[in-house]
């Protein structure tokens, strides 16, 4: 007699696989790490895996298996990452990979169908483990989601899913999801022959029997262009030309990537057996790369800051937040409060045309993944209705928080608290985004100063995930942390920083920003200069940053800077000429580069981003002769070193709270080098005696600017880490 379904639930009791078998002699097998909020793989699970394995071939007519979450919305999330930072060596990273290449081979040479029934993250590993099955439904759900995003950390799929996905779904498919890391929608992943089909979540697990009960479905072939990108005659196109733009895009700080493509290309060369060879490999050599150190580090700062209210008291309740200014930051701040929050906002501006500009930016927004098919147009009416607009603060008595995004001037935003004051319920929170303004002046006139904080936010607000919120001495608990709690519903990742001139993202920028000027003033020419540091690995250059912020903008924290902290701030003159000139920069078309539309006898066309070209009028306007004189490494260490020296000094002084948030800050709000993990891993990788020694070597040939701040030099007697 075959084993009962009793007999086997409670022999797999203590497993993370629990197995069952239903009337229809279909058996399910519920995937539930006890005691976590997702699912995630740990090589331990093999054996437990493989034991439910062997009780499903015991039970005599089992036409095949569903494999199925019992998490509320995760499959599974991945492959616990602390298990590949626990490896020693290359080899137990390979060791790893192979393990979990073993598993999903089985599974995939099963002698049953087995089918995946996935709803919520499918990432990773979890994708992997998908991959082995005979097929895969999902659900419709907006929570599921899946993709291979090791990239992001420095790695490859290493459990087969470089080899899997590029049989499934095409080469082509398959590099543009591993290279990019990006996660599907269930349509999505459907239209790509991820899986099988995309269903309704309550009846996920029933169309998953009936794929068992069918048998293994004979798929589909592949379309004819990716039959041909996979075959001797497309494959060297194909490669040559996604190398190119990889190399590009990574200006070869990346290693992931090119393993990435040379692991897809071996197995289709040499068969899947030879490929996942290569994919162990691989992985055991990413994982122990410092550029995967890196990565998995900020991974762990942000996961870490998520859980973090940032304060010893909870937050109070949001249901209403009223934004003042419907300009640039202000429909941004709506935005990201309407359409990540889920949450009511309510812009107040001078006029009309304000409201309607904040408006139209979500409806421009939504509208554009509406026309992707990313949303639905009946969520893009649901989101729309959480915003209004007003020009007095009628409806501003119901808000809990109010951000206020007007101009950068103190005695207007001291008088924005006096009116929210006024106009508000007495336990309303009163935020203001301000980028240079001490919040402990703007909260001077205000009759409940503990209810007032900064939220700095980056511009574009719905790109950069970054917030710094600024507490001044007299700020509440509960006010810093509801503030925390408001950054983190608009989806970003928010640190709580020391209320001085600049904060920290602006201040450690600042200096380097201005050595980029000083440069220049040397005759250096622009693009070199820019060039430098993007080849260093920031994502653009000092001047053309100016550029795309604006020259105003960028420069009105500059007189705030020198007053407070000191002539090391002091700006090169050209600027005065620069901001003279009318030059703001991108937004007037009139900057350090050119935004004049180029013309041909054929056509017109615009400037391309990142190929944009110098103004040659700049040189004439600062009487410059430019010619490259110095290296990239020698400008770009010049610029470098003045970021990272201020950095220390923010965390001397408790404007940071730890290393770990200054890395976050710099890497989120002002696109540090991400393999580099932040100044302060970057720093403990130079080690603090040459980060020294590299300062006081730039201080004799430029100026006392470079002196190595204290905490630098204590570090260096001692030859201490900033993450011992």
């Amino acid at each position: 007699m075959a084993l009962g379904e009793r007999e086997i639930i409670i022999s797999a009791a203590q497993s993370v696989f629990s197995f069952s078998v239903r009337d229809d002699r279909v058996g399910v097998i519920t995937i539930d790490v006890p005691d976590e909020k997702v699912n995630t793989l740990k090589a331990e699970f093999v054996e437990q895996f493989l034991a439910v394995f062997e009780q499903a071939q015991q039970v005599s007519d089992l036409k095949g298996l569903v494999i199925i979450s019992g998490k509320p919305d995760t499959f599974i999330a991945g492959a616990d990452i602390t298990m590949i930072a626990g490896c020693q060596t290359q080899q137990e990273a390979t060791t790893l990979a192979e393990k979990g290449q073993e598993l999903f081979d089985q599974i995939a040479n099963y002698s049953l169908p087995i089918v995946a029934a996935i709803h919520g993250a499918c990432l990773g590993g979890g994708l992997e483990f998908a991959l082995a099955c005979h097929a895969r439904i999902c659900s419709l759900d907006d929570k599921t989601r899946l993709g291979l995003p090791e990239v992001q950390l420095g790695l490859l799929p290493g459990s087969g899913g470089t080899q899997r996905l590029p049989r499934l779904i095409g080469v082509s498919s398959a590099l543009d999801m591993i290279l990019t890391g990006r996660q599907l929608k269930a349509k999505q992943a459907k239209r790509l022959g991820v899986v099988d089909d995309a269903v309704p979540l309550d009846i996920l697990l029933d169309v998953a029997v009936q794929y068992v009960k069918k048998g293994v479905v004979k798929r589909k072939p592949l379309a004819w262009s990716q039959r041909f990108l996979a075959s001797s005659l497309g494959r060297p196109l194909l490669f040559r030309m996604v190398q190119q733009k990889t190399r590009a895009k990574t200006h070869g700080h990346y290693p992931a990537p090119e393993r990435i493509i040379d692991v897809i290309r071996i197995g289709l060369e040499k068969g899947q057996k030879t490929g996942l060879q290569a994919e162990a490999k691989a992985f055991g050599e990413l994982a122990m790369s410092s550029e995967s150190s890196a990565l998995r580090s900020l991974f762990f700062a942000a996961t870490s800051l998520k859980n973090e209210t940032g304060s010893s008291e909870q937050p109070a309740q949001i249901r209403l937040v009223g934004v003042l200014g419907g300009g640039l930051m202000g429909g941004g701040i709506a935005h990201v409060t309407a359409t990540r929050g889920n949450l009511p906002a309510r812009i107040k501006d001078i006029n009309e045309k304000g409201i309607n500009q904040a408006l139209k930016y979500t409806w421009d927004t939504l509208s554009k993944r509406v026309s992707q098919r990313r949303l639905k147009p009946s969520e893009r009416s649901r989101q729309m209705s959480l915003l209004s607009g007003t020009t007095d603060y009628s409806g501003f008595k119901q808000a809990d928080i109010v951000v206020e995004a007007v101009f950068e001037d103190l005695v207007l935003k001291r008088k924005m608290v006096g009116e929210v004051e006024a106009n508000t319920k007495p336990e309303a929170i009163f935020a203001s985004n301000t980028s240079s303004l001490p919040i402990h002046q703007i909260a001077e006139i205000a009759k409940r100063p503990e209810q007032v904080i900064g939220l700095h936010y980056f511009s574009p607000v719905d790109k950069m995930p970054l917030v710094e919120v600024i507490p001044h001495a007299g700020t509440s608990e509960k006010t810093i942390a509801t503030a925390v709690a408001l950054a983190k519903k608009q989806g970003k990742t928010a640190i709580v920083v020391g209320d001085k001139a600049g904060f920290y993202v602006n201040r450690i920028l600042s200096p380097y920003i201005n050595e980029a000027g000083y440069c220049l003033v040397e005759g250096e020419p622009i693009e070199h200069i820019d060039k430098a540091l993007v080849d260093f690995g920031f994502p653009i250059g000092p001047i053309n940053l100016l550029d795309e912020v604006g020259i105003d903008v960028g420069t009105k924290i500059i007189p705030v800077l020198v007053e407070q902290l000191g002539d090391r701030f002091t700006p090169p003159a050209i600027l005065d000429a620069v901001l003279n000139d009318n030059r703001q920069g991108k937004k007037n078309s009139r900057g350090f580069y050119s935004y004049v539309a180029k013309k041909n006898k054929f056509k017109f066309w615009p400037s391309k981003k990142g190929n944009k070209e110098v103004d040659p009028s700049i040189y004439t306007l600062l009487k410059i002769q430019p010619a490259a004189k110095m290296s990239r490494s020698d400008i770009a260490q010049r610029c470098l070193m003045l970021m990272l020296n201020e950095a220390a000094r923010c965390l001397d002084e408790g404007i940071i709270r730890s290393p770990r948030d200054g890395d976050i800050g710099a890497v989120f709000g002002i696109g540090f080098p991400p393999f580099l993990g932040g100044p302060f891993r970057y720093m403990d990788k130079l080690g603090s005696r040459n980060v020294v020694e590299i300062l006081q070597r730039l201080a004799q040939q430029y100026g006392n600017r470079f002196a190595p701040c204290e905490r630098l030099i204590q570090m260096a007697e001692q030859d201490k880490k900033f993450y011992e």
